[in-house]
Order: C-alpha cells, then structure tokens, then sequence
C-alpha cells in the first residue's frame, strides 16, 4: 500500500515549500519566451527604476515585486537595457490587471480601504452595502496594473496579473 513520497508535501510539512513566484513582466518588455531568450541579466533595469521594483527572480532576471512599491511607467528600465527586448513606449506597457482575492479585510467584514486609497485613478472602487461593509470591485478599464494597491493591502490579498492568464 505504498503510494511513495510526494516532495512537495513533506517540503510543506517542513516549512521548507515556496510556490513558485509569477514572472510579472517589466513594462513594455516583449513576450517571455524572447524576453529570457536575450536578456544577459546584466541588473541595468534593476538599478535603473527609481521605484526599485525590479528586482532579480528565478533564474536571475528580472521581475516586479509590487509589495516594494508601484510601477510609474517612467520607461528607465527599457532606456537601460542595451537589448532589443522592449516594444516601443508609444504602446500599451502590459496587459496587467489587479484582482482582489478573498482574503481581502472587506469580505471578512472588516473595514479597510487601503487599496483604494492606493489608487491614484481610482480604478478600485467601494460598493456600498446595506447594513454592511463596501465591497471592493476593480474597473478593469481604468486599472493600469501599477501595483500600488498591492503594497496598501495590509493582507497581500491583492495580485497583479495578466486577465487573460488562468489564477491560481
């Protein structure tokens, strides 16, 4: 009745199981497949965004961490690449939305509104609900994908990710 050893299950019973962290796209950055194939992992990016939101991942290159902050679009990390690896800035820098999980305070009942206090375009907005406490809905056409609600949730209950992408 052996059925063997699953070594993520024992790696999540010794505390030792990290989920493999989502890529996220630095902006205008080409598709992955050909963004990995020529980025050299040089750190030009990392050390050129003012936000210090890039930071090395998996591999060694070079991903956003928005619990650090939010993405302005500021374009320096594509003006240090010495790589043909970015879409022109005249175009659309992603197609990254962010979505609220459950663990959000708000559908515990708790009144919280960091993430739309974040949110300098006010794509995250707060229905009211009788006899109880707003509910949060994103505008998917006015959320940028900057990240600034992920570093206000105090429950990390908010991703950023590519809608057309399955979630977890």
């Amino acid at each position: 009745m052996s059925q063997g050893v699953d070594p993520t299950r024992r790696a999540l019973l010794r505390g030792r199981f990290r989920p493999q962290a989502k890529v996220l796209p630095l902006p205008w950055a080409l598709p992955w497949t050909q963004f990995s194939a020529g980025c050299t992992r040089c750190d030009g990016c990392i050390k050129a965004c003012p936000e210090q939101i890039i930071v090395r991942g998996e591999g060694g290159f070079p991903t956003l961490d928005f619990t650090r902050g939010e993405c302005t679009f500021c374009g320096q990390c594509v003006d240090a690449c010495n790589e043909p690896l970015f879409l022109p800035r005249t175009l659309s820098p992603w197609s990254l939305k962010a979505h609220i999980g459950s663990g959000c305070l708000a559908f515990g009942k708790v009144f919280c509104q960091s993430c739309q206090d974040a949110c300098e375009l006010r794509a995250i907005r707060f229905r009211p609900v009788a006899g109880g406490i707003p509910t949060p809905s994103i505008e998917p056409a006015d959320c940028t994908g900057c990240g600034a609600c992920v570093a206000g949730c105090p429950t990390q209950a908010i991703t950023v990710a590519d809608p057309r992408e399955e979630r977890p």
